[in-house]
């Protein structure tokens, strides 16, 4: 439940309140103390309701309660019934929007309460109100245009926001934790030599990277391997940042940044590799990746696609695509499939580091906390607030098993220069 319609009037919200089944007396008159009670509470139970009833207790600020059957993990608290007639009005966006802007408050631990709320709403049986908001939401295109728009959005609000909690290696992707233990850093670069051990990178071949980030996994394949690397990317940002680096680095004469849609990569390389990009392509634009992969892959080429998934196809949390990624969207395998079956390219391997993912967020969540006076110098307090639920909701999906976190292997179809076994992943 990390986050439409219009808000209706205070005035409507109330006039309808008045005629509800639990207010009593002529509409004419205002409704005692205890009225006003029994209808929170009404209210109370049907935002509880929608999320399956979690073990959580939901209360008015000053006034009505509603706890869990089982012992409650947290308390939800609105500041007015106005916050919780809005919220129950659209409960996907409106939650995050009342806890970004202070009007909802949670005692407890957050990410313990997103988890308990994930895991109830995936039992929760379908209501009118639940099909009426998945109906209300849809998410951003991606064509050429609005691909950049949604990227800009997310991307482009300052490379010195993302310095203050991605760590030093600036990789905003899934990390590779080779012992639960293992630092951020350390899981980052780890992640990053497991990429290239699954594609079996060689001295002076080619690579096309899709999606590029602030440019760390071009730089790691051109310093540890040896290879060439031409890395797409449509943040400006991101990419002016990558090319300062490999300049600073002294790799820029094997790792060019080109500021281009991953739908403009023109050459033939000897491996296709994109990491965190496929959420934001959008399934009816999977065959064209492909088409892209087959085409600028020769007879012995091989890629990698690493990328957010589920275990079936569904749209992804309405808050989080309005608010944070608009144009986002995770797939399951069987989507995926898009993008290798029209194009005869051979998966060899699939991994899910589901569990990586989470422990990922909990780092990031704790580097984020920790610089949140400075993130609230740069913008605001709802900022803060909202970033923190984003980063807290993360956790909770893929903690309870909302999302996952898919590496596919492919080759071209005609490729026999593919690997017996697994030994060479874990043989650097």
């Amino acid at each position: 439940m990390s986050a439409s319609n219009e808000s209706l009037t205070s005035g409507r919200k109330h006039s309808e309140i008045a005629r509800s089944p639990m207010a009593t007396g002529p509409e004419s008159e205002a409704p005692s103390p205890s009225d006003v009670r029994a209808t929170d509470r009404w209210l109370l139970k049907r935002v509880s309701s929608f999320l399956g009833d979690p073990p959580v207790e939901f209360a008015v600020r000053g006034g009505a309660r509603v706890r869990a059957a089982s012992t409650p993990v947290a308390r939800v608290t609105f500041a007015s019934r106005a916050t919780l007639v809005s919220t129950l009005a659209d409960p996907w966006v409106r939650f995050g929007d009342a806890y970004s802007d202070g009007s909802l408050s949670v005692d407890g631990d957050l990410v313990e309460l997103l988890e308990v709320v994930y895991r109830a709403s995936a039992r929760a049986e379908p209501s009118w109100l639940r099909r009426a908001t998945d109906l209300a939401h849809r998410p951003r295109v991606n064509t050429l245009s609005g691909s950049r728009d949604n990227i800009h959005h997310h991307y482009d609000i300052g490379n010195d926001f993302y310095s203050l909690w991605l760590g030093s290696t600036m990789a905003y992707t899934c990390a590779y934790y080779p012992t639960p233990t293992a630092a951020l850093d350390e899981a980052q670069t780890a992640k990053m030599h497991h990429v290239c051990r699954k594609v079996r990178l060689k001295p002076g071949e080619s690579v096309v990277e899709a999606g590029c980030g602030w440019g760390t996994l071009a730089l790691h394949m051109a310093r540890h391997y040896g290879v060439r690397v031409r890395a797409f990317n449509i943040s400006h940002e991101q990419v002016a940042y990558a090319r300062e680096r490999a300049a600073r680095e002294g790799l820029a004469g094997q790792v060019e940044y080109v500021e281009d849609d991953y739908r403009n990569i023109s050459g033939h390389y000897d491996a296709f590799i994109s990491v965190g990009m496929l959420e934001h392509v959008g399934v009816k634009n999977y065959p064209t990746l492909g088409r892209v992969a087959r085409r600028c892959l020769g007879s012995n080429g091989r890629g990698l696609i690493h990328s957010i998934g589920r275990n079936h196809p569904a749209r992804l949390q309405p808050w989080i695509e309005k608010r944070i990624f608009p144009g986002a969207y995770a797939p399951s395998l069987g989507e995926m499939a898009q993008i290798f079956e029209p194009w005869d390219l051979s998966v060899l391997d699939v991994e899910n580091l589901r569990l990586h993912y989470a422990q990922t967020l909990r780092h990031w969540l704790g580097l984020y906390e920790a610089a949140s006076e400075r993130v609230r110098a740069m913008f605001d307090e709802k900022f803060v607030r909202m970033w923190r639920l984003y980063l807290a909701g993360s956790i909770a999906a893929f903690s309870t098993g909302t999302l996952q976190l898919f590496q596919v292997v492919f080759a071209t179809a005609d490729n026999n220069d593919v690997p017996w076994t697994r030994a060479h992943l874990y043989t650097p």
